[in-house]
């Protein structure tokens, strides 16, 4: 870990902003990643089942959809990114101490309300920002970077939940109070981001109903790009589920818990390096790589039972995330203009988010009334024709 920061620190590629940027989020994601784990036990302990846990997962994302979509349209009309960024973290900050209140199912619903709706309101402006210290020889390199430094965050806040449950079994309320400290971190380093002084109001505020417009201005080369990602969307369901099916097998909540921390260590490492090789051979090889690794994944994970093998086949999870998140980006960014750039990623991950919203709904109705092994089984084939896909409909990328 010394020597990966020493080296960023040495590396011009890498900005002050970008730095900030990548700090702010592996501080929310440290604060998120404490809970997210514990969270179907959580739920489930409470009395709530699988079919509501997919439900409320697909809402969740469904709110940062259409935020995403809506704040990115803004952020480009004002020509400003650092207020929705400022915004968003600090609600997404405030929302974790209120599952420490009750575990009624409103004020669950409200707190993932919160959480999503400042995910919606940062995610694409945040992106623009990112994309505005880049160059078009290292697009994929700094969102590799930024995603390594996310899930950095996503490693730690297992390891402290784990921590804390060693010592406190079943303490969730405590633990979810503590998750507000890494929160406040990131709201006060946002503090110290600076607006792009290039940025200027072009338009003006563009109405909800506006949310999904940008699609009929959009590059030939953005829609192709955007439709193939949009099918593998619509079936890729919550990892809740990857966690339920360890948890089903009889494996503990530690050890569950720990193989999630291995997968997000996998992703934090190889983000980085995977993005600058993105950059070197192809955008497109290395997300094709990431797809197949997935099918690998959810295959494996249809028929495994041992956590040997669990912690197999979340590697290759890891290196699926790795492999396609941040390169997913930058792979956007590059076939539209840099003004529209938080538009263009706000539509396609308000439409991922939708498109999590029903394949979380599926899979929990699929799990319950087929078999977990069709949900896994299902997603694996459907990465395989999308891989296909991109295959044959990006011949030079």
């Amino acid at each position: 870990m010394r020597s990966f920061i020493s080296v960023m620190l040495s590396n011009k590629t890498i900005s002050k902003t970008i730095w900030l940027i990548s700090l702010v989020s592996l501080f929310t994601d440290m604060a998120s990643e404490m809970l997210y784990p514990v969270m179907p036990v959580y739920l489930k302990a409470a009395g709530y089942s699988v079919v509501f846990i997919g439900v409320l997962e697909g809402f969740a994302e469904a709110i940062a959809g259409l935020g995403k979509s809506y704040f990115g349209r803004w952020s480009d009309a004002a020509g400003k990114r650092l207020p929705f960024v400022q915004l968003g973290y600090l609600l997404s900050s405030i929302s974790k101490p209120m599952l420490a209140i009750s575990t009624q199912w409103w004020l669950i619903f409200t707190s993932r309300f919160i959480d999503r709706a400042g995910k919606g309101m940062r995610t694409a402006p945040r992106d623009a920002m990112l994309n505005a210290e880049t160059t078009a020889a290292n697009k994929a390199t700094v969102f590799g970077f930024h995603r390594a430094m996310d899930t950095f965050g996503a490693v730690l806040g297992p390891l402290i939940a784990l921590l804390f449950l060693h010592f406190y079994p079943g303490n969730y309320t405590s633990l979810f109070l503590l998750a507000f400290v890494p929160g406040v971190l990131a709201v006060g380093t946002t503090l110290l981001l600076k607006e792009n002084k290039t940025a200027s109001p072009k338009k003006a505020i563009p109405q909800f109903h506006q949310t999904f417009t940008y699609w009929k201005q959009a590059p030939a080369g953005y829609k192709k790009l955007i439709a193939a990602l949009l099918l593998f969307a619509a079936i890729n369901s919550s990892d809740v589920f990857l966690l339920l099916k360890m948890k089903e097998a009889g494996l503990a909540d530690v050890s569950v818990i720990g193989i999630y921390v291995f997968c997000n260590l996998v992703y934090a490492v190889c983000a980085y390096p995977l993005g600058r090789l993105a950059d070197k051979t192809g955008m497109k090889t290395i997300f094709i790589a990431g797809l197949l690794l997935y099918a690998v994944t959810y295959t494996g994970f249809s028929f495994a039972h041992t956590m040997p093998l669990f912690t197999l086949f979340i590697a290759t999870y890891g290196l699926y995330a790795a492999a396609t998140e941040g390169v997913a980006k930058a792979w956007i960014s590059s076939v539209v203009p840099a003004a529209e750039n938080a538009s263009a990623i706000g539509f396609y991950t308000g439409f991922q988010s939708i498109a999590a919203l029903l394949a979380s709904t599926f899979a929990g109705f699929l799990w319950v009334y087929g078999s977990n092994q069709l949900v896994f089984l299902l997603a694996a084939v459907a990465a395989l024709l999308v891989a296909v896909w991109l295959l044959v409909s990006f011949q030079k990328k």
